[in-house]
């Protein structure tokens, strides 16, 4: 089944000029769409399906409810995160796994050495289109059609009974500003776009990277697998990590990293006055030391003229100076404390 064009879906004024990360974007009055290309469904599915998810989550399968759909992270067996995703119980025996494209491979192949012994089949979902919507009229545009969730982490199933070729999953990712993702089947997707079409701005895949970027939110690519602890990039303040659920796959290090301590790295927000983007992988420095403190994973331009970055950094109680590719980097303050955040407080 072919993704929708969203260009043709979308035939109005606003969605000529594709909003891009460097554009302003006026929450109070413009809802973004934006096509999640780079997104991707990784379906576990099977009578086995809860009880082999609880042994390689993070988070725990009970979590996963028709209102909740908590971040999870899969690691080594020595704590090193394979893939984050959002664990989404699509229907009783079926968990969608919402997770970067790039990597679901090797998180399908890693999962697959222990599916062999449940009664549970990995199914990577390409059939399955995935959209972005941000603004503060959300529930004025589709409250109207569909029941949107209002908490992080908050879900929606819509489903035609028992058949999950037809569910439809809204969910709501962190951000000051309202932010759902829809995963539905592309036909399905397509027609709400044609629906809600005068009311949508067609938005860029870099304006949603900086959107994540604001929310300090990083979701692993390929190139970033196995390189980290998870609450290296935050993953507990972000309630993506549960200490009362018991054993899974790196567990102990995991466990044993966050009561004694031993994350000296952590994911910071920065600002760049430029223009460029910066690649991921930029050495971030001590300005008067020239020595290398951590290194950049996301990086966009905003409508101010500056780069907005997210950077797994050394910690330091007092932070020199910093400078990435010569020019001077600021630490900005992440929307959240960093801090363990139980999934088990979610709610929706």
């Amino acid at each position: 089944m072919s993704h929708p064009h969203w260009q043709t879906l979308l035939q109005h004024p606003s969605a000529e000029s594709s909003l891009q990360a460097g554009r302003h974007f006026d929450g109070q009055h413009e809802t973004a769409i934006v096509p999640l290309e780079d997104r991707v469904i990784l379906e576990v599915r099977g009578p086995d399906s809860e009880k082999f998810l609880q042994g390689q989550a993070s988070a725990s399968t009970a979590h996963a409810t028709d209102t909740i759909a908590p971040p999870a992270v899969f690691c080594t067996p020595k704590g090193r995160s394979i893939a984050n995703a959002q664990l989404i119980r699509a229907a009783p025996e079926c968990y969608w796994l919402l997770l970067e494209h790039s990597i679901a491979d090797a998180l399908h192949q890693h999962l697959a050495k222990y599916a062999a012994f449940y009664k549970a089949e990995l199914t990577l979902r390409d059939d399955l289109a995935i959209a972005g919507l941000a603004g503060h009229r959300l529930d004025d545009v589709f409250g109207d059609t569909l029941a949107l969730p209002h908490s992080d982490w908050g879900v929606r199933i819509s489903t035609d009974g028992d058949d999950t070729n037809e569910t439809m999953a809204i969910t709501r990712h962190p951000h000051a500003m309202m932010r759902l993702v829809l995963i539905a089947p592309s036909e399905r997707l397509a027609e709400l776009c044609r629906t809600k079409a005068p009311d949508l701005t067609l938005g860029s895949n870099d304006f949603w990277k900086l959107l994540d970027i604001e929310a300090g939110l990083l979701w692993l690519d390929e190139p970033q697998r196995e390189k980290w602890l998870p609450q290296m990039f935050n993953w507990e303040a972000l309630a993506g990590i549960s200490f009362k659920k018991g054993c899974y796959t790196g567990q102990e290090v995991v466990a044993r990293a966050h009561y004694r301590g031993q994350v000296k790295k952590r994911l910071m927000r920065l600002s760049v006055p430029t223009t460029e983007l910066i690649e991921t992988g930029t050495d971030i420095k001590d300005a008067t030391s020239d020595k290398t403190l951590g290194e950049v994973v996301r990086s966009a331009v905003t409508a101010e003229d500056h780069v907005e970055l997210l950077a797994i950094m050394t910690t330091k109680d007092d932070m020199p100076s910093l400078t990435i590719n010569n020019q001077p980097a600021h630490i900005k303050p992440l929307p959240y404390a960093l801090e363990r955040r139980d999934p088990e407080t979610l709610s929706d």
